[in-house]
Formats: C-alpha cells, structure tokens, sequence
C-alpha cells in the first residue's frame, strides 16, 4: 500500500498548509485509531483518516495592575500566551500541563515576586493522575539535576542535583491508577514529573517520565497563592472524565 508522511495526508484531509498540519501533530493533538500520531514525518497509509483534539482558548481568572492569571490550557505553550496577552511570565507551565499561569503587568511587582520564589514563600498545589495506587501521603525530598538536551530539559533525580521537595498526598486510587494532590515547595524544572517517577508513580501520558500513553501529561495547576493573592483553577474535564470512567468500571465488577 502506498504511503505518505503524516502531516501531509493531514494537510489534505484539512485543507490546511503542510506547516499547520505539522504543528498540530508536534502538539499532541492527532490521533489515528485512537492511537496519537507522534512523528509528524512519520509514514502512513494514504487513506488514513485523521482525528484532531480541540484545543480550547485561555480564560482569565483575574487582572488588576500587578499581575493577570490565566487559566491554560493543554497543548499550549507558556510563551505562547504570553504573547498572546503580551505580558512577561512569572514562572511557566509544560505544554501539555493545565492550570493557573501567572504574568507581570510591572517590573516592581515582578522583583518582589521572584524574591518570594526564592525564599519559598509560594503555595503551589497540582493535581495528577499517576500510575499504581498511592495509599498514603509522602514527602519527596530528592535531590534534582536539570540536563539541557537539544530536544528539551530533562530532569533527574541525582546526588549532584539541587534540592528539590515535593509532598504528595492521594485523593482517588482505582486497581491500577491514583489521583493525588502534589504540592512543591521548590521550582525546579519538571520538578513534580521527575519525582514522581524516582517513587514509581509517573504521571499518566508523561511517557518522558515513564508513564503510560494517554492523549496528554495528566498534570493540573490547581491552586497558588503569592502575597495575599490566592487563586484556584477548576480540575479540568479530562480529569473528571477519567475519574467517571473508572468509578463505572468499579461498579460493573
């Protein structure tokens, strides 16, 4: 059978460019048989029917004149909005994590900001769906190293990494999943994602990190709090849609 690269087969299935085309495989948003399509230059069968996960806009949760916070979306760059709302980051999100995403309006804002940053002075809480059952809650404190590669950073527990502390705790655990609230008391660079694997627990969708398939990294930026600022995003559908699947498989055995 003849065979083409995805992102064209994609590109004519769409009517879009080859360069859209390619952009929406390398964001995770492509799926053929339920199955993501990974490499956009990948070969596949030129009657191959592609399926594209939505992409919602960005909401805002609040504005004044320090700071706007905005709830993000999945496969969607932190830079990328940014740009959108033409504001500086205060910190950033992964592409494929949800949640709040906080911006500076002013440069005096942003200095005393960072200095809470670094006295650990910020209330950072996630939610995630990992692999295996959590039972009880624990604290990671393991130390951090963060190898800058060509593809990204990747983060690795190592004895001559930063310290870095994260506590977790278990809301939901099915046969062979968890949902767990995961707080960080320091920021290193897939500091939650990196631990979260040292213990045997990656986060589902986070194959980087070991994790099993799934359509995104099942990570959520649930509530922060900075100053006497406090902000929470609403647990997105995806989660509530994955909890629905397993209470109804619960049930039937």
């Amino acid at each position: 059978m003849k065979k083409e690269k995805a992102y064209i087969l994609l590109a004519k299935q769409e009517g879009i460019s080859n360069r859209a085309a390619k952009d929406l495989i390398d964001r995770g948003l492509v799926y053929t048989h339920d199955r993501k399509i990974k490499i956009a230059r990948g070969l596949l069968p030129v009657n191959t029917r592609f399926k594209i996960e939505k992409v919602l806009e960005p909401k805002k949760i609040f504005e004044d004149e320090n700071i706007l916070v905005i709830d993000k979306p999945p496969y969607i760059t932190s830079e990328e909005i940014s740009k959108k709302f033409k504001y500086p980051l205060l910190h950033r999100l992964d592409k494929e994590t949800s949640g709040i995403l906080v911006l500076t309006k002013n440069e005096d804002f942003r200095k005393k900001a960072i200095e809470e940053f670094k006295k650990q002075n910020v209330y950072k809480e996630y939610l995630a769906w990992v692999k295996g059952i959590v039972a009880e809650p624990e604290t990671i404190d393991l130390p951090i190293k963060v190898i800058k590669t060509k593809s990204g950073a990747f983060a690795k527990v190592s004895a001559d990494g930063e310290d870095a502390v994260t506590e977790i705790e278990p809301i939901l655990a099915f046969r062979t999943k968890s949902k767990i609230k995961a707080i960080i008391h320091t920021g290193k660079t897939h500091q939650i994602r990196a631990h979260l694997k040292a213990i045997d627990h990656p986060i589902i969708g986070d194959e980087k990190y070991g994790g099993e398939p799934y359509k995104r990294v099942m990570l959520h930026h649930h509530k922060f709090k900075i100053f006497d600022y406090e902000f929470e995003s609403p647990e997105p559908r995806d989660f509530k849609m994955q909890e629905q699947r397993d209470n109804s498989r619960k049930k039937k055995k």
